[in-house]
């Protein structure tokens, strides 16, 4: 009786590796996806692609007067 529930144990070892390799490439493939998104995003709020805005400094009283 217990080399038939070493054969079991060994068959569903054997059926839960394939799940387990998938979760876990996924689960990588999903990081390096948000990873990306999250260089787009900040290429979005960046600056380089805004237009420059001439401000003009406010004219402040000279110590002198």
């Amino acid at each position: 009786m217990k080399t038939h529930s070493k054969q079991w144990t060994g068959v569903w070892v054997g059926l839960g590796t394939a799940p387990l390799l998938l979760g876990i490439l996924g689960a990588k493939a999903i990081a390096t996806a948000l990873q990306e998104l999250g260089t787009a995003s900040e290429e979005i709020f960046r600056g380089d692609r805004l237009p420059i805005l001439k401000i003009t400094p406010p004219d402040f009283p000279s110590a002198d007067s």
